[in-house]
């Protein structure tokens, strides 16, 4: 009974590092990614559209990106969305091509963007402990139910705790393999 509870979290959890891991490709390193700008909101076609909707994103140079829309008309909005975006791009409209270049980072930078990903590591841990707990509590209300008996319980906690510890080492991976490749000149 107390692996069900434990196999119900999983998709929660493999979510919650699913998202971490997407936060965390949008953080700026030395290196261009498309990463850094597919999730741009583009004000076009009386909407918002994310720009990976809207073009084709690809990494020629390491400080280079190429956006490529497939709608030609909407090479303003894009450009002006990029611009506006995030600091450190800069963003030269050629026509049939949008080039945006990377900046270096300095020092400072560097830091900030390491804080800001240890703040999105916290919010991933918050995300695991809230579904450790939502597990618990159900282990808890089985027990109370009469449906898990007290050992079942304990031994679904242990093992809870596992699963948990499992998944916050690979935010914790995931999260010191960012902030190397960031602090890295």
């Amino acid at each position: 009974m107390y692996k069900s509870i434990i196999d119900k979290i999983k998709p929660d959890l493999e979510k919650t590092t699913a998202h971490f891991k997407e936060e965390m490709g949008a953080l700026r390193t030395g290196r261009a990614t498309p990463a850094l700008i597919e999730t741009v909101e583009v004000d076009c076609y009386n909407g918002r559209s994310q720009l990976r909707e809207l073009a084709a994103i690809n990494a020629p140079e390491p400080r280079l990106l190429t956006v490529q829309p497939w709608d030609k008309s909407i090479m303003k909005e894009i450009a002006k969305a990029i611009s506006q975006s995030r600091s450190g791009l800069s963003v030269v409209n050629s026509g049939d091509i949008i080039r945006v270049a990377v900046s270096l980072l300095n020092e400072e930078t560097r830091k900030d963007l390491v804080r800001n990903l240890k703040q999105k590591m916290e919010e991933a841990r918050i995300a695991v402990r809230g579904a450790r707990e939502k597990a618990w509590k159900e282990l808890q209300d089985g027990e109370r139910a009469g449906l898990i008996r007290e050992d079942d319980k304990f031994r679904g906690k242990d093992e809870l705790q596992k699963v948990i510890d499992e998944y916050n080492k690979k935010i914790d991976e995931m999260g010191g393999a960012k902030e190397k490749e960031i602090m890295t000149i």
